[in-house]
């Protein structure tokens, strides 16, 4: 039996997310938020999708810097919601994930519920907590950067894995095409302002969490959990929440600087 058609559907919708990568006047962020937000909508039991842009470390880079696997450090990232960005967080902070295990493996990586994985027992309670039970995520590598683009639901087995899988990985290879011949990342002052800001942004929810932790005499787990719930209640990214506190505690009277 022959291979049969790729549908028109999905032809458009690969079309769609590729012209988003290229738009005129779209910045990067701006642009992986709208491929996220059409993924969530064009992608069949889907509820939310997450785009990540993560760079190889090369020699000398990994000073101060968490990296995914060893490997790689988050660029820049879409996510249709809020909940999916948190959980991005958290899957950088501990090494644990699919996102994290797709770039580090280099393969396609599939949850049919997370209520069954045993695969990332630190990042699991934070996944069941943002609503992500089930997802598809698959990475695509130009030159030095890796485009993971995952699909997710916040229903156990959501997705007809091997009908979903395929499309997944046309949508990871038209935004890694739009985004690399558009000349967003090849600049080496833009990737590394991009790269010193992701490192940024861990370290601040490191020390954020020291606060916290000195503060209620609880453990770095909590610590990043009373984050994410503050993150979350207010609609705002962990790491912005967790500058506002290192901010505020800098600031406070009688603070020893």
């Amino acid at each position: 039996m022959g291979e049969s058609a790729t549908p028109a559907w999905v032809e458009r919708l690969a079309r769609e997310i590729g012209a988003l990568g290229q738009a005129e006047g779209s910045g990067p962020e701006r642009a992986l938020d709208r491929m996220s937000a059409a993924a969530a909508r064009g992608v069949p039991g889907c509820s939310a999708a997450l785009v990540v842009i993560w760079r190889a470390v090369r020699p000398g880079d990994e000073e101060g810097a968490r990296c995914a696997g060893g490997s790689h450090v988050v660029v820049d990232y879409g996510a249709s919601h809020s909940d999916l960005a948190t959980a991005l967080e958290r899957q950088y902070t501990v090494d644990q994930g699919p996102a994290v295990e797709a770039v580090r493996e280099m393969r396609a990586v599939t949850v049919g519920d997370v209520l069954r994985e045993d695969r990332w027992p630190d990042y699991l309670s934070t996944a069941v907590q943002c609503g992500d039970r089930a997802s598809v995520t698959y990475p695509c590598q130009f030159d030095e950067e890796v485009v993971t683009f995952g699909v997710h639901s916040g229903r156990g087995d959501a997705f007809d894995v091997e009908a979903v899988a395929p499309l997944v990985a046309l949508l990871a290879e038209h935004a890694a095409m739009a985004l690399h011949s558009a000349g967003r990342y090849v600049d080496a002052a833009r990737e590394a302002a991009h790269m010193r800001r992701a490192m940024s942004a861990r370290a601040v929810i490191d020390q954020a969490k020291g606060i916290m932790m000195h503060a209620r005499g609880c453990g770095a787990a909590e610590a990043f959990e009373e984050l994410r719930r503050v993150a979350q209640r207010n609609r705002m990214k962990v790491a912005d929440v967790a500058r506002r506190l290192v901010a505020e505690n800098a600031e406070a009277p009688g603070r020893t600087r």
